[in-house]
């Protein structure tokens, strides 16, 4: 059926977005941290500033877009607005830019409190249409969210990392298993570290955190 651009309501086709629209989508710089994507001077092989210092529990994150307007504008859609559509579009353009293997996809968990205000976990929505891409099972019950915790954009960035401690428990076996972590926005990593802790903890050998939008210090925190 022909469809109306989510962004400018101009007709594209089959396609979520049109073509103007779609190119004009803020995407990360090539030149990126190749542990947490921050855009950094230097390309190639090269870690920020940060990674180096500290490393991180994850292994990588990978994201196609920065966190401002208007993918910051279709997340809120989707995670507040129940646009679910939204999904698929930030989905599609994920899959092109993943470009390692993993063994299982985890949709970043919710607590029950916040899913049953919600209705859906946004990450699981985008997870779904990442998996038919990659072919990679998703297992939403491998890691449970037993913390109700204030939502991260709600907090300055320095309280972030403790605000999400000791808030997963995963009692699976994950016995060398590659996990890709599925989220709709990264910011600090904060949230993402703490469940790499305890995937890795459980037998992980690595973890991969795949965004839709990586946000910078100076925009818009999700």
């Amino acid at each position: 059926m022909p469809q109306r651009c989510l962004l400018c309501d101009a007709a594209c086709r089959a396609k979520l977005i049109c073509g103007p629209c779609d190119t004009a989508l803020p995407r990360l710089a090539r030149a990126r941290c190749r542990r947490c994507a921050t855009p950094i001077p230097l390309s190639g092989d090269a870690l920020c500033g940060g990674c180096l210092a500290s490393p991180p529990n994850f292994d990588r994150l990978i994201a196609p877009f920065v966190y401002d307007f208007p993918v910051d504008a279709l997340i809120r859609a989707l995670k507040y607005g129940k646009r679910l559509t939204i999904a698929r579009l930030l989905a599609n353009a994920m899959a092109p830019v993943i470009d390692e293997a993993a063994d299982v996809i985890l949709p970043m968990p919710l607590s029950e409190a916040r899913l049953r205000e919600r209705g859906f976990n946004q990450a699981q929505e985008i997870a779904r249409h990442l998996g038919r891409a990659t072919g990679i099972h998703v297992q939403a019950s491998l890691c449970r969210r037993v913390r109700d915790t204030p939502p991260q954009a709600a907090l300055p960035w320095k309280q972030r990392a403790r605000n999400v401690r000791r808030a997963f428990v995963c009692d699976a076996d994950l016995d060398g298993l590659r996990v890709a972590v599925v989220d709709d926005v990264a910011t600090t990593c904060a949230t993402l570290n703490e469940i790499s802790r305890v995937l890795k903890r459980a037998g992980a050998s690595r973890v991969v955190g795949w965004s839709a939008a990586r946000a910078l210090k100076h925009g818009a925190a999700g």
